[in-house]
């Protein structure tokens, strides 16, 4: 071998390791990923969870994806979701929820579906669509700020915010616009 490939090669692995340990530089790059708050503390797939109050069955989520923060009281649920809610008295099914996604206060388990929300009263067929819908788990009420449009056998109507319980029996719509059928 020539004297000059000996050169070339101890040049080039003393140009890689300065490069390596070179002060300021890219050493960030290698920092530890996991970031408190940032990573959930548990993820879990195709999670099934139950709202127990009294041994009654409130509710039973299903989603795709979990991941739970706990020092952010919240977990995150994506995927695909279903909610399915009950009667506190007889135990049967009242109403069906779906979504692209949820975020539930640990605390509370109060919850924010988002992303292709539809809500169908068992009782009536009476379907609620928009794009976020809050749930409160202590008075058991579904609201929203945001574009609605609840469609029942007797009229469709529209508009911006609206509130209910979460059967869609007794339902206000703000901002109102519909039309009898």
């Amino acid at each position: 071998m020539k004297i000059y490939n000996y050169i070339f090669i101890i040049l080039l692995i003393t140009v890689l390791i300065q490069s390596c340990d070179k002060p300021g530089g890219n050493k960030h790059i290698y920092k530890d990923t996991i970031v408190e708050g940032l990573t959930p503390d548990q993820t879990g797939w195709n999670v099934t969870v139950r709202f127990v109050d009294s041994s009654t069955t409130k509710a039973i989520l299903v989603a795709g994806r979990t991941r739970v923060y706990q020092k952010r009281n919240e977990t995150l649920l994506d995927g695909g979701i279903e909610v399915q809610f009950f009667s506190t008295e007889t135990g049967e099914r009242t109403s069906k929820l779906t979504a692209d996604s949820a975020v539930i206060d640990d605390n509370t388990k109060n919850m924010v579906a988002k992303g292709n929300v539809i809500v169908i009263a068992d009782s009536s067929g009476t379907k609620l669509e928009t794009s976020v819908l809050h749930w409160n788990n202590k008075t058991r009420k579904i609201y929203s700020s945001e574009y609605v449009e609840i469609t029942s056998a007797s009229e469709t109507l529209k508009g911006w915010g609206f509130e209910s319980d979460e059967n869609l029996n007794n339902y206000k719509i703000f901002k109102v616009s519909g039309e009898k059928r």
